[in-house]
This record gives structure tokens, C-alpha cells and sequence, in this order.
């Protein structure tokens, strides 16, 4: 994840990658077999089934990176040059897709549809919410939303200490509770909201803070490794069974904790990986910077290619076995949405993303065209 601001650290890349291919693979299994329906029982599948965990991997990601970045300017951040860099990463794409999405829902249009474009994860007339194509593009308000207020807290928690995220999340817990009793869809209000949402962004900052400098070193072994993926895996199984967002409940008590947990979840997942001692093998970790770097643009254009792969090319008999047809469709699904993301990043987002700017004193340059800062 190259920035203007901080070293490049390729397995940031490699998460971000992840967290894409994890919703990529949980929006397609839905499109063609599961039809957002929850399951019944534990089957091992929930980071699949249930894949839309990779947006909380996205946030936690996001909070980590920032805070390492903060950390490093020892909490000297530039602000409005820090928002101009977030609209030039964000926007440019994001305005496609808003386009895009109002012209899906040209003939239920109103005027103030356009506020929208600041507010895509809440109402219920949002145009990206309008058709799947554009659905994925509700992540984007709660994001930004972050980046308004993260110089502020980042700066906050460095002067006073990790107690001071806790106590944000302390706080933020007082509002879920309220939120629940308040809310009739309330699982919908925690998965979508800045209120659900917040903490997630607070326990990457925290990860960084607390674990950053150990990370450095990359003293973990593939064991601990390995034991931080699998907690996450089973964390994965118990939501897919008793809370999970495809259930048909709109109120469930445990997503008032729920978010947090995944989060502290991820976090030790994201820490773990960054601080391992081995490697990736090189063309798979080349594979995995490159996927890192167009993640953004994987991210939202993925629903596209599943929509006109489900609806062009179905899955076919190719081979007689059902489950072949579907791996290769699978496949070629990947495939193509890999290579409009590659030619949507070097098309919309990559020119502006050379106009960004150092926000931090004395920041490591990377090369033009970089990912994150």
C-alpha cells in the first residue's frame, strides 16, 4: 500500500487484496446459489456464506494504516491536505459509480437524491442501493466519515494513550445499547452506520499503537500465525449461525457487540500477518501487491461483472459435473473483474491519485500513482 506519507508495507496490500477477494467470493456464491439466505447450521463456509466480513477487514485495515502513519509524524498531520488526499483516493471512482447508479434509477429520480453522494449508507432510497451493480458503494460515506474526524482523534490518542480509544469505544458501546432499544432494524443500523461501525475503525488505530513497533521487528511465528487465522475462521462460524446479517431478524441483541468482536478479531489477524517472520512465494506476493494496489477499483466493480456474467453466461454445461462448471465460471468471473479493476485504476483513479501530496512532516516518499496516503 504505497503513500506519499509512510514506508510501503506490501503485506498491507496483501490484506487489502484479501479483504477484496473476500467479498468478491461472498457476493458470487449469493448471485448464484445462496440468494442472501441465511444457513442453518455450522459448516466451515462462513467466510464464504458470510463473506461480508471483508468490509470490516477493509475498516480495521484502514484504521491500522492511518494510525502507523500518524504515528510516525508522531501525530503532525496536515488536515486539509490530508482531506484533499482522501477526496483524490475516494471520489473520483466513487463519483463514476454515483453516475452510474443514478442513471439505473433514472425513472424514480428526485432532486434530492443528489445529497447521496454524502450520504450512500442511509435512507432507503439511495440510488448505489438501488440494484446490486452499485450496492457495494454504501462502505464509502461511513469511510469518509472517518477520515473527517481520524487527524483529531489520532492526535488525541497519542498524547493521552491507548486508554483513549477505549474509552471512545466505552462510549460508543453506551449509544449501541440505546440504539438497539431504539431502532426496529437495528442489525441494519449497526452494519451500516458510523454507530456500528466506529470502533472497528478505532481497534486498527489501536492495533497500531499498541503492537506497531513489535510488528516491525516480524518476530511471529507461522504458528501464532496460523492460531490468529483460525480464532478468526471460528469467530466467522458462530456469526454465520447466531449472528448473521442474511438473518431474516431485524433486531438481534448480539449486534450490539457483534462488530467489535470481529473487529478485535481481524485486528489480531492483520497484526499477526504483518509481524510474521515468513513470506508469501514471490509471485503470489507480486499477485497480491498488484491486487492491494486496484482494490479499490476491485471492490467496486466486482457486482458488475457477477451481475453480467450471472445473467450472459449463467453456468454452463461444460463439463457434465455441476460442480466444474461452477469453478470454472467462478474463475472466469475472477478473472475478468481482475482485469476491468486493473483498467478501471489506470483510467480513473490512477491520474488523480499523482495529484496527491505529503500531509505529514518529514514523510517517506513512494512512487507516483501509490495506493494509500
Amino acid at each position: 500500500m504505497r503513500s506519499n506519507n509512510l514506508q510501503y508495507v506490501p503485506r498491507l496490500d496483501h490484506l487489502r487484496f484479501a479483504a477484496a477477494a473476500i467479498v468478491f467470493v461472498f457476493h458470487w456464491y449469493h448471485h448464484f446459489f445462496g440468494h442472501w439466505q441465511q444457513g442453518s447450521a455450522i459448516r466451515g463456509v462462513a467466510l464464504i456464506t458470510d463473506g461480508y466480513t471483508g468490509v470490516s477487514l477493509f475498516f480495521v485495515l484502514s484504521g491500522y494504516l492511518f494510525m502507523s502513519i500518524a504515528l510516525a509524524s508522531g501525530g503532525a498531520i496536515d488536515y486539509a491536505s490530508f482531506i484533499r488526499n482522501r477526496a483524490l483516493r475516494i471520489f473520483p471512482l466513487f463519483t463514476f459509480i454515483f453516475m452510474v447508479a443514478l442513471s439505473l434509477q433514472r425513472d424514480k429520480f428526485e432532486p434530492d437524491h443528489l445529497l447521496y453522494f454524502f450520504a450512500t449508507n442511509l435512507g432507503l432510497t439511495a440510488p448505489t442501493s438501488g440494484h446490486f451493480v452499485t450496492g457495494a458503494a454504501w462502505t464509502i460515506s461511513v469511510e469518509f466519515c472517518f477520515y473527517l474526524v481520524f487527524p483529531f482523534v489520532a492526535r488525541f490518542a497519542i498524547e493521552q494513550g491507548p486508554w483513549y480509544s477505549l474509552r471512545l469505544i466505552v462510549l460508543l458501546m453506551v449509544f449501541k445499547v440505546a440504539g438497539y432499544a431504539v431502532s426496529e432494524r437495528s442489525n441494519l443500523m449497526f452494519y451500516s452506520t458510523l454507530l456500528g461501525r466506529f470502533d472497528q475503525f478505532l481497534l486498527g488505530m489501536l492495533a497500531a499503537q499498541l503492537f506497531g513497533a513489535a510488528v516491525a521487528r516480524r518476530q511471529v511465528p507461522s504458528g501464532l500465525l496460523l492460531l490468529a487465522v483460525g480464532a478468526m475462521l471460528v469467530l466467522l462460524e458462530v456469526q454465520a449461525r447466531w449472528a448473521s446479517f442474511l438473518s431474516q431478524a431485524p433486531k438481534n441483541p448480539a449486534w450490539i457487540f457483534w462488530p467489535t468482536i470481529e473487529a478485535v478479531g481481524w485486528s489480531l489477524v492483520v497484526v499477526a500477518y504483518l509481524g510474521w517472520r515468513g513470506d508469501l512465494p514471490r509471485r503470489l506476493g507480486a499477485l497480491f501487491e498488484r491486487g492491494g494496489e486496484i482494490s479499490f477499483s476491485l471492490y467496486l466493480w466486482h457486482a458488475v461483472v457477477i451481475f453480467l456474467v450471472e445473467r450472459l453466461v449463467g453456468i454452463p454445461a461444460l463439463s457434465g459435473v455441476r460442480t466444474v462448471d461452477a469453478l470454472l465460471v467462478f474463475l472466469f468471473t475472477a478473472g475478468l473483474t481482475y482485469g476491468v479493476s486493473q483498467l478501471s485504476y489506470r483510467t480513473i483513479e490512477q491520474p488523480f491519485l499523482r495529484l496527491r501530496r505529503q500531509y505529514t512532516p518529514g514523510a517517506a516518499s513512494s512512487a507516483p500513482g501509490d495506493r494509500a496516503g
